[in-house]
């Protein structure tokens, strides 16, 4: 399909939606007062739930971060008992890291009250009319960022 849209005007629509999407992401992930988790622990409980077990090495390549920085996001996880660290069945020196039934709970939760917290948002912000006009701009979105 040849898009025939004048550039300048899906230009401005994408900087319009990273300056919408932006603050959104944001601020599902903003750390809450209680305790919740960082964006960097949920990134890594994330990618261990998508993936599996791996080396504190790997997740640092993964999340573009030196493995010190991750050495203490995995420290912080593990003393939450979110994430176990046993050795590396290939290699005795090393350790990998796995989620434990709190840390896949952990997760589960907090991506819960994040859809809570943005079903509560749509719900007070839109009218019936607007979240329909929202629900059909959902797929558009999707295809966007399948494009990425």
């Amino acid at each position: 399909m040849v898009n025939t849209g004048d550039s300048a005007d899906s230009g401005r629509m994408a900087a319009d939606l990273r300056a919408c999407l932006g603050p959104l992401v944001r601020r599902l992930r903003q750390v809450e007062p209680d305790g919740e988790l960082t964006l960097a622990q949920t990134s890594v409980l994330v990618r261990l739930d998508r993936e599996g077990p791996a080396t504190p090495g790997r997740l640092a390549e993964a999340e573009g971060i030196r493995a010190q920085s991750m050495c203490t996001i995995v420290s912080a996880l593990q003393e939450r008992a979110l994430v176990a660290r046993t050795p590396d069945p290939d290699d005795g020196r090393r350790v990998v890291v796995s989620l434990t039934a709190a840390g896949v709970e952990g997760l589960h939760g907090a991506r819960r009250e994040r859809a809570r917290r943005l079903t509560r948002a749509i719900e007070a912000e839109l009218t019936t009319a607007e979240r329909e006009q929202l629900a059909v701009a959902l797929p558009l979105l999707a295809r966007v960022v399948h494009g990425l």
